[in-house]
């Protein structure tokens, strides 16, 4: 049986979103720091529907100026609030939609999202592509793709995903400085997340098929130096493309995400109450395989091994793992049992918990950048 779920004070929530704030920490990325720390001391509960309904109501005031300099011409203005409506949605959101109000919070983070890809200065392509799924799933695949200033030639592709609270919205700040270096970059919800249309599950990679058909189309996106980037549990599928579609990839990138260890009983419990994690982690967790609890998430999570899947021994394309020493969410030992398997890899520890400190982001795209380019 699990430990008993820890339950923060108040005090206690508001502690830690400080502290989060002040380091620019997850879950809080390019939001305005002046209006998340109003909101944080002003956050009635963290019951579902006061932390979602504070956050929206934060999101709507945004909303509501971006709307003003829309009807004013001022686009820059525009953008700047609707980057920040989506922003404090997100925060609503948080970390998953286990609940309705939180579900609401979702869709306006879509919403407010879409309005970001349409003003900014090279504007984000939403895509919707087929897909043949199974009875229960859905039938499309839905990501989009953020194109390099200046590009003049077909341009490398990374594709990105996050784990089981950042999503593929939250990955294309992240993606920034991958388009500053000249690659087109590919955000899409990782199985059991998001828009993804299939649970997560022994051979759920199959959602990204459609998407290298549909890389393979582009005249401007060059489909022969594609690399894939996953974080935190996204990493997981990273790691796993790697060997299953390494003929569609040039390199791939495992920020963070489980391999084996992680995904037995006995590292389950350990990190159930990861304090890295404000709330609701084991739900979270057992959503992408369509669960409420943790016993429903231990059931199923340890048919995701590679190892025991005999994937970790096949040919890969080659492979960067990164990850902090101390995480408490993701076994860091996963990086060294993987380096005991199939081909050499390259490996950094960084230090701190989950997905490292210190320059991560830097050394994976300085290494991707020699793989493509």
């Amino acid at each position: 049986m699990p430990t008993t779920a820890t339950t923060r004070t108040l005090p206690d929530a508001q502690q830690w979103l400080r502290e989060h704030l002040e380091r620019r920490k997850n879950p809080f990325n390019a939001i305005d720091h002046d209006a998340a720390a109003r909101q944080i001391e002003t956050l009635p509960g963290i019951d579902p529907e006061s932390w979602a309904g504070h956050w929206l109501a934060g999101a709507e005031d945004f909303a509501t100026r971006a709307r003003a300099a829309e009807d004013r011409g001022a686009r820059e203005q525009a953008l700047e609030n609707w980057w920040q409506a989506y922003q404090f949605a997100f925060l609503g959101r948080y970390p998953s939609p286990v609940h309705p109000a939180k579900l609401h919070a979702y869709d306006r983070v879509v919403e407010y999202f879409g309005r970001v890809s349409a003003l900014e200065h090279i504007p984000v392509q939403h895509v919707e592509v087929p897909f043949d799924g199974r009875a229960g799933e859905g039938d499309v695949v839905r990501f989009f793709v953020a194109r390099p200033p200046g590009a003049a030639v077909r341009s490398p592709v990374v594709l990105m995903w996050g784990g089981i609270d950042v999503w593929k919205e939250e990955t294309y700040a992240r993606g920034r400085m991958l388009r500053e270096r000249g690659f087109a970059t590919l955000h899409i919800d990782k199985p059991g997340v998001g828009q993804s249309p299939v649970h997560a599950g022994r051979d759920a990679e199959r959602q990204w098929d459609p998407v290298f058909t549909w890389l393979r189309e582009q005249d401007d996106l060059d489909s022969e130096r594609v690399a894939a980037l996953g974080l935190s549990f996204g990493g997981y599928w990273a790691m796993k493309l790697a060997h299953t579609h390494r003929e569609q990839l040039a390199a791939a990138v495992n920020w963070g995400g489980g391999i084996h260890l992680t995904f037995q009983p006995e590292w389950q419990e350990r990190s159930s109450n990861a304090s890295s994690y404000l709330m609701d982690l084991m739900p979270a967790r057992a959503r992408i395989f369509g669960g409420n609890t943790f016993e429903d998430y231990v059931a199923r999570c340890p048919e995701l091994s590679l190892l025991d899947q005999g994937v970790l021994d096949r040919p890969s394309c080659p492979l960067l793992l990164v990850n902090g020493k101390n995480d408490l969410q993701n076994a860091s030992a996963d990086l060294y049992l993987a380096l005991e398997h199939g081909a050499p890899k390259t490996a950094r520890m960084f230090p701190g918990g989950h997905m490292g400190e210190g320059p991560v982001l830097p050394t994976v795209v300085d290494w991707l950048t020699e793989r493509l380019n």
